[in-house]
């Protein structure tokens, strides 16, 4: 290696893009960079990036180097970018790691430049992606419908709350995954009606549409400083779009009791109606008692008695000979 090689050990520069982005949108720096480039270099010749580097006159070599050749072509402060593939190029950038390490060679700058950004939200068209593969090519996905997967609706959401009480951050994070993936599911099912096919995008439309419209003290020019303000705004807006006859309608009766009794007791109570809490034998009309006057306390009882039931579940297990950990004492 001559002398100015080793004082002018150049620059390497790895090109990354998001294939989530269209190709070709790249940053104002990705685009300087790529201009002003001795030479650039990418690996996969199908690389989606390719055809827009062409029409903005970058050459591009389709070639493989390995990690000395790479810095040797660096050689007399010259400026080398690969683009990277979208599986990464990991035997390259750990060759220049062992490269670097040696201290025997003089490394040229090397530089990890991100051509584009995945924005959030980005990885939720990865699984719309998988699912409309799932569906197409899966023997048991291909055949489900919305009736068959309801079920899973129900036990994912449980799942969700229990996660949600418990405090598992972990374990949150996996439940939210599986409650997205129903509304991924039903979503791509929904495509194939034959009468009044939606997407996903529909539902996402829609959602945001509802959002927008129900939350004019943040899109409008209303105002509301406190949650009340905010509930109230909801309520006035969502009576608005449903145009109701009663307070009881959009109530689903298939929801835990406590639940459903509490959920009645709050659209009267909001309403500001004047119901009587119907009275009678048996223990019904006392647990209907006992959710109205949680919900007047600001108590959800379903999770009050989801509360007193672990405590009465760990009581059990105690009995039993088990630790708190769920293993059987010695």
């Amino acid at each position: 290696m001559n002398a100015e090689a080793l004082v002018e050990p150049g620059r390497v520069v790895l090109l990354t893009a998001s294939h989530r982005v269209a190709p070709g949108l790249l940053s104002w720096p990705a685009w300087q960079t790529l201009r002003a480039a001795d030479r650039v270099l990418c690996a996969d010749e199908h690389h989606p990036q390719l055809p827009y580097l062409r029409e903005a006159g970058v050459a591009v070599e389709h070639a493989r180097p390995a990690a000395q050749d790479l810095v040797d072509a660096c050689a007399g402060g010259r400026t080398v970018v690969v683009l990277a593939s979208g599986e990464g190029d990991h035997a390259l950038t750990d060759g220049l790691a062992r490269l670097a390490g040696s201290g025997r060679v003089a490394m040229p700058d090397l530089e990890l430049l991100p051509g584009s950004y995945d924005l959030p939200g980005a990885r939720l068209l990865d699984l719309v992606q998988v699912m409309d593969r799932i569906r197409r090519e899966c023997p048991w996905s291909s055949r489900q419908t919305h009736k068959g997967l309801a079920k899973y609706g129900i036990e994912e959401a449980y799942e969700l709350v229990e996660a949600i009480e418990a405090g598992d951050r972990v374990e949150l994070r996996e439940e939210l995954g599986d409650v997205l993936l129903q509304v991924v599911f039903h979503a791509r099912i929904a495509e194939e009606h034959e009468e009044e096919p939606f997407s996903v995008d529909d539902v996402a439309g829609t959602i945001v549409e509802k959002l927008v419209h129900r939350h004019p003290h943040v899109f409008g020019d209303e105002t509301a400083e406190t949650p009340e303000d905010v509930k109230e705004h909801w309520q006035r807006t969502k009576a608005m779009e449903k145009q109701r006859d009663s307070v009881t309608d959009g109530v689903p009766l298939g929801q835990p009791g406590l639940a459903l009794a509490a959920k009645l007791a709050g659209r009267v109570r909001t309403a500001g109606l004047d119901v009587e809490v119907p009275a009678g034998e048996g223990l019904g009309y006392e647990l209907l008692a006992l959710a109205v006057r949680a919900e007047e306390a600001g108590v959800d009882p379903e999770a009050a008695l989801r509360a007193a039931a672990r405590a009465y579940r760990d009581a059990i297990r105690t009995a039993e000979g088990h630790d708190a950990d769920g293993s059987a004492e010695g």
